[in-house]
């Protein structure tokens, strides 16, 4: 180690940028595949998860595709298509099994901190969505990953089921349900931080909290020089680091630009702001117990599907309606107002201003979103809680999201709903774009990201066998395997203190 003019230089087998729920997941990974490997992580903020990973600033879902509508598109010939449905459901289990190997481990000490049963449910109204939450039924029902799934248009059912959303309820409003016992509420920002406090016992682990990486260029030897700033002291570091990983959430994209990769060049960001009405009537709140979705209106993002979600928070149960989209130029809750016009260069201008053009229903969806008032919100609250009153809610600010553009041959740029990994071509360094639902699939981004970046230790037999450990169906497919599905989920269920529901479920 030298110093030079209060600048310290430091060599790292691998540097993570930003401690969320995708550094923590990797940083578990790399310790658990190469033990004496030298980690760090640097976080902007002086606290780890506390941008997109916050309870406060995600769903909390642990997404599996059950209540979702958005993952199971009509089709123009009206039938439905659960692809993506059975692909999310699939990379969720697998983020259980690892964390039930985590459990197993003792590395994970108490699942309740992050993980608990609640019920997930898909409402609508209105004959044409009841026909295809019907269809939608019909066609998951058959499939083993969403086996258990109940459905029912029977009022009384549907009372029973979710009290709350069916008082007042006008009754020639022709209305269905589908129902998921096995659905679960995940605290994404107690799962990191049960991990980071993990990590940060290792001796060969580094969480820098306060530090806020300025600039990285790669090296002509291959490795990277990563410029880091404390916060607090001021203080400047250089890192030289042989693997980078760039998981800082919207901050993600303005240091992929400044890596230079050219598999970076092209891309850019869209960023989505949302708000959510939060109960603070706890007798109201103690009427719900269930996860219910919607559809989302029409050009709206897949972050704003409305939905009236249970949630536990600290160990405390809380109600929440939303979220409401906004539009921000900030690209991080605690971002800058500048940072989607410095994210503008010449290389992604044109298919940023392609998927601008094509999504203009959006930009008028956000701009109305932003123009609505409290009592607007309160009447979008009503259509799922037809007796909701305005003193019981309050606006709570949720995390910001930034969108995926990128470059396309046909019409020069597209927005992406989902998260994009990016990898320069000798996988020394890697960044993940993009939003949902990437924290409830965490494990599989991870093990795909690895498989990119170190492909001769991903097969060779050592990883090959640890990942076996780790992941119970690691290079099966739970998706065309109905008995290994069942059985892998009953071991991860029992392990995440959620077995009291398999039964039923599977």
């Amino acid at each position: 180690m030298t110093k030079s003019n209060k600048n310290t230089i430091q060599e790292k087998d691998a540097v993570l940028i930003g401690a969320g729920i995708m550094s923590a997941t990797l940083g578990i990974m790399l310790n658990q595949l190469l033990p004496e490997a030298n980690i760090e992580v640097f976080e902007r903020l002086d606290e780890v998860a506390a941008e997109s990973s916050d309870a406060w600033n995600n769903a909390g879902t642990g997404h599996s595709a059950l209540c979702e509508l958005n993952y199971t598109p009509q089709l123009p010939d009206g039938s439905v298509d659960i692809g993506k449905a059975i692909n999310i459901a699939e990379q969720f289990e697998v983020s259980k099994e690892f964390w039930a190997y985590l459990v197993e481990q003792n590395i994970l000490k108490e699942p309740t901190q992050f993980i608990r049963n609640v019920p997930h449910m898909s409402f609508v109204w209105g004959e044409t969505n009841v026909d295809y939450l019907r269809k939608r039924f019909k066609k998951m029902e058959d499939h083993h990953l969403f086996k258990g799934m109940e459905y029912s248009e029977d009022r009384s059912t549907l009372q029973n089921w979710m009290p709350l959303v069916m008082e007042g309820r006008r009754a020639d409003q022709a209305v269905a349900a589908t129902r998921m016992d096995i659905g679960t509420d995940v605290n994404f920002g107690g799962l990191t931080r049960c991990l980071f406090d993990h990590l940060r016992k290792q001796s060969h682990f580094k969480l820098r909290l306060a530090h806020e990486v300025r600039d990285l260029e790669r090296l002509p030897d291959g490795r990277w020089k990563i410029e880091v700033r404390n916060s607090t002291t001021k203080r400047k570091r250089t890192v030289i680091a042989k693997f980078v990983f760039i998981g800082a959430g919207g901050g993600a994209l303005h240091l992929l630009e400044k890596s230079g990769i050219k598999e970076g060049k092209g891309f850019g960001g869209f960023p989505v702001s949302g708000q959510w009405l939060r109960c603070t009537n706890p007798a109201i709140v103690a009427k719900h117990e269930a996860k219910v979705y919607g559809k989302a209106a029409v050009g709206s993002p897949p972050m704003s599907v409305p939905h009236l979600d249970t949630r536990i928070i600290d160990g405390k149960k809380a109600l929440l309606f939303g979220p409401y989209a906004g539009f921000s130029t900030k690209f991080l809750k605690n971002g800058s107002w500048l940072d989607l016009p410095s994210s503008i260069k010449i290389n992604n201008i044109r298919p940023m201003l392609a998927a601008g053009l094509d999504n203009l229903k959006l930009t008028k969806y956000l701009i109305n979103q932003v123009r609505q008032s409290s009592d607007d919100r309160i009447d979008a609250l009503k259509e799922y809680v037809p007796t909701a009153r305005k003193d019981d809610w309050e606006l709570e600010i949720a995390g910001q999201r930034v969108q995926v553009i990128k470059k396309d041959p046909v019409h020069g740029g597209v927005l992406e709903f989902g998260t994009e990994v990016v990898s320069s071509a000798d996988g020394s360094l890697s960044a993940l774009l993009g939003a949902s639902p990437g924290a409830s699939t965490s494990v599989s981004i991870m093990v795909k990201l690895l498989q990119k970046c170190f492909p001769e230790q991903m097969n060779a037999e050592p990883w090959q066998n640890k990942f076996s450990e780790m992941i119970a169906s690691f290079g099966q497919s739970l998706a065309n395997d109905a008995e290994l599905a069942i059985s892998t989920r009953k071991k991860s269920s029992r392990l995440l203190g959620l077995d009291e529901l398999v039964e039923e479920g599977v």
